[in-house]
C-alpha cells in the first residue's frame, strides 16, 4: 500500500460531501475522486475540494484503493460489488445493507477477496463511547432514546432515510451499541411501531431481553421536532447518563454518603472523522475494523427481526 491510500467517495449528497471533506483533510489518505448519479453535485464537491468527478462507478473504482458508499441503502449492494470485484476495501454507510442476505454476500466477498469492509457505525467513534466501555463491568438496563426531525424533500428521490423504516435508519445505531456493551444472546423482544409520513414505520419502540439478564429499552423516531441521541446504563452499583450530540455526560455512584454524581470526562472531538481515520489504517495495516461486516450483520439481522415483529405482531 503506498504511504496515502487512495480513497473515493461514491454519492456526494448531504452525508457524503462530508466524507469528501475530511479525505481531502486527513493525513494517509488522497481523496482522488467521488462519483454521483447527479453530475453536478459530483463536479461541485469535486472541485470544492480539489478532486475528480468520475463519470462512472467502474471509473472510479479503477482509480482507488478504498472507497466510501454513502447512497440508499437499498443500493448498498449492488454498489459494493462492483467495487469489491475491483479489488477496492470499503466503508459502507449503516445500514450494511436492506436484508439479511445482502449483508452476508457482502461479507463473504470481502472475506474471499482479503478486503476491508467496515462499516458506518459512527457512534462507535464519538468520544462518550470509549468512557462507556472503559467504565461498564456488567450492564443490566440500557436506556436509548435517537429523535430526529423528519428530513427534507428531494426532487428526484423519497426523502433521505426513508426508504427503509425508522429501525434501519436510526435505531441501528443503537441496536449496534447494546449489542456491543450486553455481549449476550437475546432471549426475547417486544416491538411496536408506525408509520407517519412514509410507508414504513417513522417511529417505533422496542424492549429488548438478554440471557445474561440485562434488559435494554430502545426508541427512535423521525418525526420529532427536536434532535436528540442519548444513552443511559445500569450496573449494579452506578449508573451513566451520556448525550452523544452534545458529548456529555454524568456518573451516578453510590457511596458511604448516599449517591455521588459527577460529570463524565469527556474529550471533544468529530465522530465521522475518528471513522474515516481508523478506516484509513486499517486498510494501511490490514487491522480489523471497529465494526466490521459481521458486527454490522448482527446489527441488521436484529433490525429486520424488530420490523418483522412489529408487522406481525401488532399492539
Amino acid at each position: 500500500m503506498p504511504e496515502a491510500v487512495r480513497v473515493g467517495v461514491v454519492g456526494v449528497g448531504s452525508l457524503g460531501r462530508h466524507h469528501a471533506r475530511i479525505y481531502a483533510e486527513l493525513e494517509g489518505a488522497a481523496l482522488t475522486g467521488v462519483y454521483d448519479t447527479d453530475a453536478d453535485r459530483a463536479a461541485a464537491v469535486a472541485a470544492q475540494h480539489g478532486t475528480r468527478a468520475f463519470e462512472s462507478l467502474e471509473a472510479l473504482a479503477g482509480a482507488v484503493d478504498a472507497a466510501s458508499i454513502v447512497v440508499p441503502t437499498d443500493r448498498h449492494a449492488g454498489t459494493a460489488a462492483a467495487l469489491m470485484e475491483r479489488g477496492v476495501h470499503l466503508l459502507v454507510e449503516k445500514p450494511i445493507a436492506a436484508t439479511g442476505a445482502q449483508a452476508e454476500a457482502m461479507v463473504r466477498a470481502a472475506e474471499a477477496k482479503g478486503l476491508i469492509l467496515q462499516v458506518g457505525h459512527v457512534e462507535r467513534f464519538n468520544p462518550v463511547m470509549r468512557f462507556l466501555e472503559e467504565n461498564l463491568v456488567a450492564p443490566r438496563f440500557i436506556e436509548a432514546i435517537r429523535l430526529a426531525p423528519y428530513p427534507p424533500p428531494r426532487p428526484s428521490a423519497a426523502p433521505r432515510g426513508t426508504e427503509v423504516s425508522v429501525v434501519l435508519d436510526l435505531m441501528i445505531h443503537d441496536l449496534d451499541i447494546i449489542l456491543h456493551l450486553m455481549r449476550a444472546p437475546l432471549r426475547d423482544l417486544h416491538a411496536v411501531g408506525v408509520p407517519v409520513l412514509s410507508p414504513t414505520e417513522d417511529i417505533a419502540n422496542v424492549r429488548l431481553a438478554f440471557e445474561n439478564g440485562g434488559v435494554a429499552n430502545v426508541t427512535a423516531s423521525r418525526i420529532s421536532r427536536e434532535r436528540m441521541r442519548k444513552i443511559r446504563v445500569f450496573q449494579e452499583d452506578s449508573y451513566v447518563s451520556l448525550d452523544y450530540m452534545n458529548q456529555a455526560g454524568q456518573l451516578a455512584r453510590k457511596t458511604g454518603a448516599g449517591i455521588e454524581t459527577v460529570p463524565v470526562p469527556i474529550e471533544p472531538g468529530e465522530p465521522l472523522a475518528a471513522e474515516l481515520a481508523s478506516f484509513v489504517q486499517c486498510v494501511r495495516r490490514r487491522d480489523t475494523p471497529v465494526v466490521g461486516g459481521r458486527h454490522a450483520s448482527a446489527a441488521l439481522r436484529l433490525a429486520v427481526d424488530i420490523c418483522r415483529h412489529i408487522r406481525e405482531c401488532p399492539s
